[in-house]
């Protein structure tokens, strides 16, 4: 059709050659200090409240072991109320709580 653009154009796209000079610096856009330590709290808050849930919610015996979702496949049930699974999924639980606490002790902040 005449009215419209060609999706494949018939020649190649030019490309400029690096600028000749000294090292050339790459800056890269750098958000407020407000809203990186905004993020930061946002996140190491997430990480300490799901690591704390998924590590009490095992030893929760109204809902881990008289869930309707659990008794209704007896195969999972059997597997989930193992105690070295419960120790497991604990375990989840403190790791990503130590990763929530790590993040607020090695934070740093990027100012541009």
């Amino acid at each position: 059709m005449p009215g419209q653009s060609q999706l494949f154009p018939d020649h190649e796209p030019t490309v400029l050659p690096p600028p000749q000079g000294g090292p050339t610096e790459t800056r890269r856009a750098v958000a407020p200090v407000w809203l990186q330590r905004l993020s930061l709290f946002v996140l190491v808050l997430f990480c300490v409240y799901l690591g704390v849930l998924v590590m009490l919610l095992p030893w929760w015996t109204r809902v881990w072991d008289h869930n309707l979702f659990i008794q209704s496949h007896p195969a999972l049930a059997t597997f989930l109320h193992n105690g070295a699974v419960r120790g497991v999924v604990s375990g989840l639980g403190l790791l990503d709580i130590w990763i929530g606490i790590s993040e607020a002790v090695h934070y740093r902040d990027y100012r541009g």
